[in-house]
């Protein structure tokens, strides 16, 4: 089963670096940027690294990717599509069969799981120290206070890069009378 896991989740990564660079659509290849920051959020969790693929989810293609989508349609596409028409006729069905997939899916872990929530056997999560908020703790003290520094450079690069991005989306008016 792991084995299977893997090769999903390096396919998923592999497809969405290649949309990545392939697509002439930024719109399209900040969301095979979206692809391929799920499929290591997969990888993750297949490690038992549950924390570091929340993280990857939240804030990589949560928070960047908006951002990334934020700049791309400030800045505007040079050309307009017609929504109307459809490229691709098996889109809508297609995407009704997967989500219907994910619902039976998601129908299907809490009937499974629900015998152990309720007894709450199954669910024990090991610690070492016997302090459940251990990790919780060294990672809080880590990143407030190891390298709180560069967090914080990083939030200001980022709100530089939208403001860089409003800038040069500002119309130049010239005073010469033309328009």
């Amino acid at each position: 089963m792991e084995l299977v896991v893997f090769v999903l989740a390096a396919a998923m990564i592999l497809v969405g670096a290649v949309g990545v660079v392939v697509r002439n659509n930024p719109v399209h290849a900040a969301l095979s940027l979206v692809l391929t920051l799920f499929g290591i959020a997969v990888l993750f969790v297949a490690q038992e690294a549950h924390f570091l693929a929340a993280v990857q989810v939240i804030v990589y293609a949560g928070a960047i990717v908006v951002l990334f989508l934020f700049v791309i349609m400030l800045l505007g596409v040079d050309r307009t599509e017609d929504i109307t028409i459809e490229p691709f006729r098996i889109q809508r069905p297609l995407a009704a069969i997967v989500g219907v997939g994910v619902i039976g899916l998601v129908v299907a872990s809490v009937t499974a799981s629900r015998d152990a929530i309720g007894t709450g056997t199954g669910l024990e999560i090991p610690t070492v120290t016997g302090d459940n908020d251990s990790n919780i703790r060294q990672i809080a003290r880590s990143v407030f206070g190891d390298y709180v520094v560069a967090f914080e450079i990083t939030s200001v690069l980022l709100v530089v890069a939208v403001v860089g991005t409003v800038m040069l989306t500002r119309r130049i008016k010239s005073g010469k009378g033309e328009s």
